[in-house]
């Protein structure tokens, strides 16, 4: 009698485009928190840890059926990885969120809603992505885009600290804003990582 293995459990594609959705809504609620004004930005905020914890409680998720499932679709520590990636991307979005409640920030610059964008291109891309899992066709696209909006995430980041210490800004005002646009740099770096571990998983199961 031959050997008969379990399936491999699919549910954890589902997770993947779960996550992925959460980063969507994620990069809306920041693109509202700039727009926002006076008590509004509370409402935004709020909804952003709301969004948070379900991004988290989708993590943990993922981390519950790698430790209860015999055969993942592909290596644990791959999907360990992508899981935090993941959770990192909505973490450091909602601390820029925070940041910008917690410090009164009347005014932001102009020059960040293009980080902003950046972020939610980012986004759109991830979760077309995550799907392309199950069958790992049409990723090579998608970590390339990443990869070069990450460059214009950095390119952005540049110019936005150039004109922030160009002595238009308080000092107070600069310490602030400095946290802020180093949290969406970091949300884009997170994504690149997103992106890169896709490849690494492509590559090793394509």
């Amino acid at each position: 009698m031959g050997l008969r293995f379990k399936p491999v459990d699919a549910a954890f594609y589902d997770l993947f485009s779960e996550a992925a959705q959460h980063l969507v809504i994620g990069s809306g609620l920041l693109a509202e928190m700039l727009a926002a004004e006076g008590s509004a930005k509370e409402d935004v905020a709020k909804r952003m840890r709301a969004a948070e914890h379900d991004a988290d409680e989708t993590t943990h998720g993922i981390v519950r059926r790698v430790n209860t499932t015999f055969i993942t679709p592909f290596d644990r520590e791959d999907i360990y990885a992508l899981a935090s990636a993941l959770d990192d991307v909505m973490d450091e979005m909602d601390e820029a969120v925070d940041l910008i409640l917690l410090y009164e920030v009347e005014t932001l610059p102009a020059a960040l809603s293009q980080q902003v964008e950046v972020l939610a291109r980012c986004a759109e891309l991830t979760a077309d992505a995550m799907p392309n899992l199950r069958s790992m066709q049409s990723l090579e696209e998608y970590w390339i885009e990443v990869n070069r909006l990450e460059n214009t995430g950095d390119r952005n980041h540049r110019q936005i600290l150039a004109h922030l210490f160009s002595g238009e800004y308080k000092t107070m005002e600069v310490l602030k804003l400095k946290d802020i646009v180093e949290a969406l740099e970091s949300a884009i770096d997170a994504f690149e990582k997103v992106a890169n571990i896709v490849e690494q998983i492509a590559v090793k199961e394509g």
